[in-house]
C-alpha cells in the first residue's frame, strides 16, 4: 500500500479526528490488521505529515516497548518508535492539566541527547560516542484507542501512543556509564509504584538506541529519517508504567544520573 491508500488514510484520519477532539476511537487494527507494522508506520508518517504542516517541529525520537514488564502490560512482544515534537516537551517540575490527555501513564526511562549523526557505524563503542549525554526522563504516554486496547500495529500508527515528556535538569556523560546496571525508582507522591534498571530496556538503553538507529537507517527508502545530532531519544522504560493520578507528582530517580519530577493538576468540572 501507499500512503494514499485508502485504508492508510481511513486510519490516519481517525486517530487525528481523536487527538483533535480529543476523544478515545475504536482499534486501527480494524483496517490494518494485527500484524502489518510497515503499514502502521505509514500510518505513523502520515500523521507526522499532518503535524507538520500544522507547524510542529520534530526535535528527536522515542522508542517504546522495550521493557518486558510494559510488553506484558500491553500484550506485545517487540519496540516500537515514534517522533517527538518540540510542543511535547515539558519543563521538570511543572504541572501538567489532563484536559487534552484521554488516559495518560508515566514512565521513567533515560533519555539521550544525540552528539553526532547516527546513520553509518552502529558498533558498540560508534553508539557510545554518537549518545552525547544521558538524562533521566518520564514519559507521558497516551492512547487515542480505547481503554488502551492495542495491539502493535494501533500503537506503532499512534505515533507509539504519545503525549508528552519531560527531561531533568541532570545530565552525565556517556562514556563514563555502565547502563546495564543503573536502578531506576518511580514514585507518586513519595510511594514507590515502578522500579527497574537498565538491562529491563533491552539490556541496555544503549541497545536501544542501536536497535532505533538500525531501524531509521533500513527504513530510509520507506521515508523514515535517520538520527541527527541535537536529537533528543527517549530509550524506553526501565520499569512499569503506572496510569496517572490527577493531583499527585511523580519523580524518577536514575542512579548516577539524577532525578526528574511532574506533578498532574486536579480534574475540575
Amino acid at each position: 500500500m501507499t500512503l494514499t491508500t485508502t485504508p492508510l488514510r481511513d486510519a490516519a484520519d481517525r486517530l487525528i479526528a481523536a487527538a483533535a477532539a480529543p476523544r478515545q476511537c475504536d482499534p486501527v487494527r480494524d483496517i490494518l490488521g494485527t500484524s502489518d507494522i510497515a503499514s502502521a508506520y505509514a500510518v505513523q508518517r502520515l500523521l507526522t505529515e499532518h503535524s507538520l504542516a500544522r507547524g510542529r517541529q520534530i526535535m528527536g525520537h522515542k522508542i517504546g516497548l522495550t521493557s518486558p514488564a510494559v510488553q506484558q502490560q500491553l500484550g506485545v512482544d517487540q519496540p516500537d518508535s515514534g517522533v517527538l515534537f518540540a510542543d511535547m516537551q515539558v519543563p521538570s517540575g511543572s504541572t501538567v492539566t489532563t484536559g487534552t490527555l484521554l488516559q495518560p501513564k508515566v514512565e521513567a526511562e533515560i533519555a539521550f541527547i544525540l552528539a553526532e549523526d547516527l546513520d553509518g557505524d552502529l558498533s558498540e563503542s560508534r553508539i557510545r560516542a554518537a549518545a552525547g549525554v544521558a538524562i533521566p526522563a518520564i514519559e507521558i504516554v497516551d492512547s487515542r484507542v480505547r481503554d488502551w486496547s492495542i495491539s502493535i500495529v494501533d500503537t506503532v500508527a499512534d505515533n507509539g501512543s504519545s503525549a508528552l515528556f519531560v527531561l531533568g535538569s541532570e545530565v552525565a556523560a556517556v562514556a563514563d556509564l555502565d547502563f546495564a546496571s543503573r536502578t531506576m525508582q518511580l514514585t507518586q507522591d513519595g510511594l514507590v509504584v515502578s522500579t527497574g534498571q537498565g538491562s529491563d530496556c533491552l539490556g541496555s538503553p544503549l541497545n536501544a538506541l542501536r536497535w532505533l538507529a538500525r531501524t531509521a537507517r533500513d527504513n530510509l527508502a520507506l521515508g523514515g529519517a535517520p538520527l541527527r545530532a541535537g536529537h533528543i531519544v527517549l530509550s524506553g522504560a526501565l520499569g512499569p508504567m503506572v496510569p496517572v493520578r490527577p493531583g499527585s507528582t511523580y519523580v524518577a530517580e536514575i542512579d548516577g544520573i539524577g532525578s526528574v519530577e511532574v506533578s498532574f493538576a486536579e480534574v475540575t468540572a
